[in-house]
């Protein structure tokens, strides 16, 4: 089979772990500046840093990508698309926004920007595609939930970029508030506590005790590659900015020289030791396998080697496996993590496990700090082959020619008083090459008896090697323009309330969530005198989305939580109600969506709210709280078991319990919402009420009436209506 060139994509989380991943091979590397970066907690790059990077990169071919992937308040604009514009003057090949419409502003006032939409916008089918597309955009990173038929839907309309390794997220990307609600640090603004990788149990059978129920396993799309790119994706993308030097090198040759047709089992061996959750997903694309949860283990496992055999009061590891000094270990009894170990001295079947924990025979043993990876994996500093000639002649300033660039520097040579200058001073001195990525060959001219100080040779050797390293960042500086929108405030007395059935409610707008999309019964929305909208989940696959056009036939309009369904109310002709999951939260979002209503993020505050009030907006006042969507079954897809609630729940080690709806489109799908319901006050806007899971009339009643709804909730919170997200 014949591949064609496919991008090597990895994650540099600081300047160690980028220049690791170009020394390993990769084409491209994305990183995050100290703001708007969705991995805040990496070490991330300033401009200074940014510069130095690109230029070293684009030496070696290599593009820079800086992410740029965090939604954005109101105040926040301005700054935002100066961190873009400074990137792209530093040297940066592309920006990566989750924001669709700051990127399709500044794809408009700065068409030189190279704009890639972030996973976190949540394209998933041709909708999203053909948004981004007409956005500007000239790349769409897929969520890592697209199934392999959308891929390549998706890559006949636009460039598409696709995870192949790392973490994976429980919740369909873009659309999680869990850590923002339970914690107050919000996932979409690169703060996320990873709640999703504590312990929960289910109120379900075989499932009730405390286990990592939401944790997945790593991705490791492995030698399922070649599937991807008969899909037609073209850039292989490593997750892991918050990951070590060492996963990112073994991430990227593993993959490599799988594209290259050399991978070996040491390649996937070193990657399994760097790091590895779960014993690795091939991941959604493929459909559910029986590797994707990691209930037992929601860290790093690593590479299994051997059993504990109890000896004289010793713990011996029987393993084939050479381990040595600084080696470290995790052990698992029935699948379940008990404890970590270290080397301690080697035995004639296997070594020595010191460990404060009291292990049993059988115990499972596996490798998670390999001291000697990096060696091991053997990189060599990446350069790039140079011919240089240098001429020198008395009389005039010394010429170098690089690769076809020619540089005259330096004072007029002087003719030799004693001694000469010799070829092996010139290129014992133009072998030097600083800190830059050259290897050269060096060929030299010297013309009569010339003669050059060692010190002015050296200037002139740096002063060349400068002018041809700053020749391959040639950029045409970007000037920042001021951005201007405003939006007109205006109060807005609607009413809107989602609900699985319209019985009995009175509202101006009612919001119908099914629970079975493929049968949508007329009487639960037939007596309705309100404008009735059919709510969009926000992950669909095309084929699925164009069943919604049939099912919408008798609704006034669509309401969805995914970017796309503005693209599928556009090509449908059904008006929009934007969901919160739009997460709108500035002005120029809001003067650049098209759609009849907008539902303001559920992470700003009433403060904020208030200045983005119209006569169309909407602000979630009451009701239940989504916190994410899961596009997996979280009981292990055993179906033939299953009791197919509609409702399920889910609790944590405090005993917090967390509402779980199950619905289906063409597979089961699955909604987790807050411990606590929401009740603030809303005298501003239109009022947005989720009763997915509670009597809708009910609650419709009191809406804005605080007292009213904290005896209806009982347990209840006023969300990020009084604080606002980190």
């Amino acid at each position: 089979m014949v591949l064609k060139k496919i991008e090597i994509l990895a994650p540099a989380g600081n300047e160690e772990c980028a220049y690791a991943a170009i020394n390993a091979g990769a084409d491209a590397v994305y990183l995050g500046l100290t703001a708007f970066s969705a991995r805040d907690s990496a070490e991330n790059f300033d401009i200074e840093k940014l510069s130095d990077l690109c230029s070293y990169a684009a030496v070696l071919g290599v593009k820079v990508y800086v992410a740029l992937n965090t939604i954005v308040k109101d105040g926040e604009v301005d700054d935002f698309i100066k961190s873009a514009v400074a990137a792209c003057n530093a040297g940066a090949s592309a920006i990566i926004i989750q924001d669709i419409y700051i990127g399709s502003v500044i794809k408009k006032r700065y068409p030189q920007i190279t704009l890639h939409l972030s996973t976190q916008a949540g394209a998933c089918n041709a909708y999203g595609a053909r948004m981004a597309k007409e956005h500007g955009f000239s790349r769409i990173i897929a969520a890592r939930e697209t199934p392999l038929e959308d891929l390549s839907t998706m890559s006949d309309i636009i460039e598409c970029e696709s995870f192949v390794q790392g973490a994976l997220c429980t919740c369909f990307s873009g659309q999680c508030y869990f850590s923002s609600f339970v914690g107050g640090n919000s996932g979409n603004r690169g703060r996320c506590k990873q709640p999703c990788r504590k312990k929960y149990s289910w109120n379900r059978s075989g499932f009730e005790s405390l286990a990592y129920r939401l944790s997945l396993s790593d991705l490791c799309v492995g030698e399922y590659f070649a599937k991807l790119i008969d899909a037609g994706v073209s850039s292989f993308k490593i997750e892991g900015r918050l990951r070590r030097p060492e996963y990112v090198a073994a991430a990227v040759t593993y993959y490599k020289k799988l594209l290259e047709g050399s991978a070996q089992d040491s390649d996937k061996i070193n990657l399994k030791r760097a790091f590895n959750r779960g014993n690795y997903t091939k991941g959604l694309a493929f459909g559910q396998d029986k590797s994707f949860l990691s209930s037992a283990v929601a860290g790093h496992i690593g590479e299994f080697v051997g059993n504990v055999s109890v000896q004289n009061g010793k713990y011996v590891c029987k393993s084939s496996q050479r381990c040595g000094i600084g080696d470290g270990f995790k052990i698992l009894r029935g699948g379940v993590d008990i404890g970590g170990g270290a080397f301690g001295e080697s035995t004639k079947d296997g070594f020595i496990l010191k460990t404060f924990q009291r292990l049993k025979n059988g115990d499972k043993v596996f490798l998670t700090t390999d001291s000697g990876l990096m060696q091991r994996i053997n990189l060599q500093e990446r350069k790039r082959d140079c011919s240089v000639t240098v001429k020198i002649s008395v009389g005039k300033p010394v010429s170098v020619e690089i690769d076809g660039n020619v540089y005259e520097i330096g004072e007029a040579v002087e003719r030799a008083q004693s001694r000469s200058l010799t070829e092996s001073d010139v290129v014992r001195c133009f072998n030097k090459t600083d800190k830059y990525p050259f290897n050269v060959k060096i060929i030299v001219e010297i013309v009569d008896s010339a003669f050059i100080a060692a010190g002015k040779l050296n200037a002139v050797r740096r002063e060349a090697y400068k002018r041809y390293f700053d020749s391959f960042l040639n950029i045409e500086k970007i000037e920042y323009l001021p951005t201007d929108y405003s939006v007109k405030t205006n109060n807005n007395c609607l009413t809107a309330v989602i609900a699985r059935s319209f019985d009995g409610l009175s509202a101006d707008i009612g919001i119908l969530k099914p629970d079975d999309y493929s049968l949508i019964d007329e009487n639960l929305y037939r007596h309705f005198k309100g404008e009735k909208f059919l709510y969009v989940p926000p992950f669909m696959t095309t084929q699925e989305a164009e069943k919604i056009i049939t099912a919408a036939r008798p609704f006034d309009g669509i309401y969805c939580d995914g970017v796309w369904g503005e693209q599928l109310s556009r090509e449908t002709g059904k008006p929009l109600f934007a969901g919160t999951g739009f997460n709108i939260s500035n002005g120029l979002q809001l003067s650049e969506v098209k759609a009849k209503y907008v539902a303001l993020s559920k992470e700003i505050s009433v403060a904020e709210a208030k200045k983005l009030s119209a006569d169309n907006v909407f602000y979630l006042t009451a009701g239940n709280i989504k916190l994410m969507d899961l596009i997996y079954c979280p009981f292990e897809k055993t179906c033939n078991k299953c009791d197919k609630k509609n409702l399920y729940t889910l609790t944590d080690e405090g005993g917090r319990n967390f509402p779980v709806r199950r619905y289906k489109t063409s597979d089961c799908r699955f909604e987790v919402y807050n411990c606590a319901d929401l009740v603030c006050k809303n005298d501003f806007c239109g009022a947005l009420v989720d009763c997915t899971n509670v009597v809708a009339n009910q609650v419709c009643g009191a809406v804005n009436d605080e007292e009213k709804l904290k005896k209806i909730f009982k347990n209840y919170t006023r969300g990020h209506s009084a604080n606002t997200v980190l």
